[in-house]
C-alpha cells in the first residue's frame, strides 16, 4: 500500500461526514436568513438570494464529493472484459483527497478485474493446448489400432484387447470434445449451421454400436419424423452422444432405442433392477453406473437451453429425451 492508499485508509467514512457538515451548514444558513426576514433585518429578496445561494454551493461541494464514484461508474461502463485495461481501476487516478471506501472500492474492483483477466487467460490457453494436445496423441492411438486390426497374426486375445482400446480412445474422444466445449465461457466459435439432425444422429448411433461389440445390447435408431435445427452440429453430436453412452453404461443387456419425434430426440434403454434381478445385473460387471455422461449431457442441455427430461416407465424403462425450442423443417 503506497502514501496516498494510507492516507486514505485513515480517512476512511470522510465522504458521509463531509455530508453532514454541509447540510448542517446549510440548515444553519437558511434559519439564520429566515430569522433575519422575519425581524425586518433583511430584506425578502436578500433572504431569498442567501437560500438560493447556500443550496447552490451545497450542491456543488456534494457533486465534487460524488465526482470519484461517478468516474468509477463511468469507466465500468466503458470497460470491456475481453479487452481488460487494469489502469482504469488503478489508484493513479485518485486524488489524495479521495475518500477511503472510494479508494477500497478501487482496489477491490481492480483485483476482481485482474481475476477476470487471468480466468480468460487460462480459459484460452487451457481450449488451445487441450485441443492440440489432447487430440493429437487420440489421433496416433486411433491410427495404430487401425493398423493392429489389419495385422493377421494377432491372436485372439489380442484382437479383443485392440477392440477395447478402441472403445476406449473413441470413449476419450467424446469427453475430450465435451470438455473443451463446456470449458469456454460462451458458446463462441462454433460454428453455426442449418443441419438435419436425423444425419447427424446417424453417425453417433454408429459409434456408440463400436462401444457394445460383444456385448447382449442392441442399438437401435426410429426416425418417425424430421426436423433441422440452426445450431453447432458439433455440440448436437456431443450431447446425443453423451445421452446414448449414458443409456449403455446403465443396460446390462437388451434394447436401446434412440428415436426422432418433431423437435426432440429420446434415448429409451431397459435398465435391471437390482431387487427383481441380482444375477441379471452380475451378468455385466464392466458395465459402470456413475452417470457421468449424464451430468455433462446437463451441463450442455443448460448451456444451451435446451430442456433435458428423465423418466422412469413401468417394467424399468428410463427415457432421456431432449427438447429443442426451435426446430426447422428438414
Amino acid at each position: 500500500m503506497d502514501g496516498r492508499e494510507q492516507q486514505a485508509a485513515i480517512r476512511r467514512g470522510t465522504f458521509g461526514r463531509r455530508l453532514a457538515i454541509v447540510f448542517a451548514l446549510q440548515i444553519v444558513v437558511v434559519l439564520i436568513a429566515t430569522f433575519m426576514g422575519m425581524n425586518n433585518v433583511a430584506p425578502l429578496w436578500a433572504v431569498l438570494a442567501v437560500v438560493l445561494c447556500s443550496g447552490g454551493l451545497a450542491w456543488m461541494a456534494v457533486a465534487r464529493e460524488w465526482k470519484p464514484v461517478s468516474a468509477l461508474a463511468r469507466a465500468m461502463e466503458t470497460w470491456d472484459p475481453n479487452r481488460p485495461d487494469m489502469e482504469v481501476f488503478g489508484s493513479g487516478h485518485l486524488s489524495r483527497k479521495s475518500d477511503g471506501d472510494v479508494v477500497s472500492l478501487v482496489k477491490s474492483l481492480h483485483g476482481f478485474a485482474t481475476r477476470i483477466e487471468s480466468y480468460g487467460e487460462r480459459e484460452r490457453n487451457f481450449t488451445r493446448d487441450a485441443s492440440h494436445e489432447l487430440r493429437s496423441p487420440l489421433t496416433v492411438i486411433k491410427m495404430s489400432s487401425d493398423m493392429l486390426a489389419d495385422e493377421p497374426l494377432l491372436s485372439e486375445f489380442g484382437h479383443r484387447s485392440l477392440e477395447r482400446i478402441r472403445r476406449s480412445a473413441r470413449e476419450l474422444e467424446a469427453l475430450v470434445e465435451a470438455f473443451l466445449i463446456l470449458s469456454r465461457e460462451s458458446d463462441k466459435g462454433l460454428a453455426e449451421e442449418d443441419f438435419i439432425v436425423n444425419d447427424v444422429l446417424r453417425q453417433e448411433v454408429e459409434y456408440a454400436r463400436e462401444l457394445i461389440a460383444g456385448r447382449p445390447v442392441e442399438l437401435i435408431l426410429d426416425e418417425p419424423a424430421t426436423f433441422a435445427l440452426h445450431a453447432s452440429p458439433r455440440v448436437f453430436a456431443v450431447l446425443c452422444g453423451q445421452l446414448i453412452r449414458h443409456a449403455l453404461q446403465q443396460t446390462d443387456q437388451g434394447r436401446i432405442v434412440v428415436t426422432v419425434m418433431p423437435g426432440s430426440v429420446s434415448v429409451i434403454n431397459p435398465a435391471v433392477d437390482a431387487v427383481e434381478a441380482p444375477s441379471a445385473r452380475k451378468a455385466h460387471t464392466s458395465v459402470d453406473r456413475h452417470g457421468f455422461d449424464l451430468a455433462i449431457a446437463r451441463r450442455l442441455s443448460d448451456r444451451f437451453q435446451w430442456p433435458l427430461e428423465l423418466r422412469t416407465l413401468p417394467g424399468a424403462n428410463r427415457i432421456a429425451s431432449i427438447r429443442f425450442p426451435h426446430p426447422q423443417i428438414a
